[in-house]
């Protein structure tokens, strides 16, 4: 295969060797929603970094499809409002895939359902620095439930840097009310 040349490119906001902290993912995520045809959020508590991704993709005119949850689960919450608000249910890829087929056939511009979902879809108050230990705490207890999950996984869904949730965590456990469990996840007791 001669002749063929790889073409590689890097998109982004932060200069080259930025670390990366919780404050650049809604940037980043700005440009996926913009090169993106749409968005499917699998898993998203209310005060969720992916809401502000889907709020993102529907100001620039992407489809937003959402999976649905446990209406128990906060880490759903986000999600299935989506869904109530007119996102699109996604079960299987088949029905993104769907979508995508129809987008060729149709004008681009904005879905016709944007106001609604829009309504859904908060931005969550900026996220400090060094947020304060109750607020933290406060944060992590709303995104959690009775069924294990790993700690990695919420650290993604909260935005929280590891030391700071970290630490909240285990006065968590201390004060019993949360468990942990192997594999390195936790829940509520």
């Amino acid at each position: 295969m001669t002749g063929l040349r790889k073409a590689a490119g890097i998109i982004s906001e932060q200069k080259l060797g930025t670390k990366p902290t919780a404050r650049h993912f809604p940037p980043r995520n700005r440009l996926i929603s913009g090169l993106s045809l749409g968005v499917v959020i699998v898993e998203a508590a209310l005060r969720s970094g992916s809401l502000i991704t889907a709020r993102m993709a529907l100001e620039q005119g992407r489809e937003v499809f959402a999976v649905p949850g446990s209406p128990g689960d906060p880490r759903h919450r986000g999600t299935n409002r989506l869904i109530r608000d007119d996102a699109q249910l996604t079960e299987h890829a088949e029905d993104v895939l769907d979508t995508v087929r129809e987008m060729g056939n149709r004008p681009a511009g904005p879905p016709n359902s944007a106001a609604p979902i829009a309504r859904a879809i908060e931005t969550p108050a900026e996220i400090p620095d060094q947020p304060d230990p109750d607020s933290t705490q406060a944060i992590l207890l709303e995104s959690l439930s009775h069924e294990p999950v790993s700690v990695d996984e919420l650290l993604r869904e909260c935005q929280l840097s590891p030391a700071v949730a970290l630490s909240a965590l285990l006065e968590l456990e201390l004060a019993g009310r949360i468990e942990r469990h192997p594999g390195n996840r936790v829940s509520l007791i």
